[in-house]
């Protein structure tokens, strides 16, 4: 089993001028990650972002890591003013990045909040369209896409089952965050069970969850859809089985790379480092 960083582990340290995305790319070869994940393309150098991501690329080559995927927001619904044929162009042009970037695989949302919408339902045509379209441009490219369990709207896992079954697109599959479905106050084993046979990528996370019926936490937590408190933390500190649902992922067959998003509130590269000596024992353990 492969793990990887997402760049947005260091987001803390990027927003505060204190790392760089080359910065990410070299921090995680000396932490030693087999690969990392790009959130984005933010060039500190005044290059395009199609010159900053050929850029990365030779850096990570450099480095020894692989990209082991490449991640961006999106709104099917709301997006470009919701206009779809205009959101669906942006995310081509983002599909055109990943590709230079080589990476295997590019996650966009789908949607996010939950109102007006109040019927999924309703809206799973619009959101089968739009993510077919994207995915058949990617086709091309050979760069396979995938909606994340992510924005609230669609983010439970039987929507997200519905979904990579209305696109019904062998380009396109699922990213499996298995802290994520705490968002929406559902159980990581259960949702991770229904959703890893559709994985073509997955984010290891762990979360503190307090129930919504206490007192609020107040800084750091935020709240699910439901109203329980959440604080992002270091992997094997929280409440997600991390190890259970690793075990998940490898009896559906997932043989990509698993990569940690950490969003917590300790210090970011301890943070991160320990994170990945924890699934890196437990991986051996599976």
């Amino acid at each position: 089993m492969k793990f990887s960083v997402s760049t947005y582990s260091f987001q803390r340290l990027v927003s505060n001028g204190s790392m760089t995305q080359f910065d990410c790319v070299s921090k995680a070869g000396e932490m030693g990650f087999d690969a990392i994940e790009f959130v984005g393309i933010h060039p500190h150098d005044g290059s395009s972002k199609e010159e900053y991501a050929a850029k990365l690329r030779e850096e990570c080559r450099r480095c020894g890591l692989e990209i082991s995927n490449y991640t961006v927001a999106a709104d099917l619904l709301n997006g470009c003013d919701g206009d779809l044929d205009a959101e669906v162009k942006r995310l081509q042009g983002e599909v055109d990045i990943a590709a230079i970037l080589g990476a295997p695989g590019m996650r966009h949302d789908a949607a996010w909040g939950t109102q007006p919408y109040r019927s999924f339902t309703a809206v799973l045509p619009r959101l089968a369209e739009g993510c077919r379209r994207v995915t058949e441009y990617a086709a091309e490219k050979g760069v396979r896409t995938m909606v994340e369990n992510h924005g609230f709207f669609c983010q439970d896992s039987h929507r997200m089952e519905r979904l990579v079954q209305a696109v019904d697109h062998p380009n396109f599959g699922l990213l499996c965050d298995m802290g994520n479905f705490l968002c929406v106050d559902e159980d990581p084993v259960h949702a991770l069970s229904l959703t890893a046979p559709y994985a073509f990528y997955a984010h290891a996370k762990d979360f503190l969850v307090k129930s919504g019926n206490e007192e609020d936490p107040g800084k750091g937590f935020f709240t699910s859809r439901g109203g329980n408190y959440l604080r992002g933390t270091i992997i094997g500190h929280g409440v997600v089985p991390v190890r259970q649902c690793l075990r998940i992922l490898k009896q559906a067959g997932y043989e990509g790379a698993v990569a940690i998003e950490f969003e917590g509130m300790e210090d970011v590269l301890e943070g991160i480092s320990a994170g990945l000596e924890n699934l890196r024992r437990y991986a051996r353990e599976l």
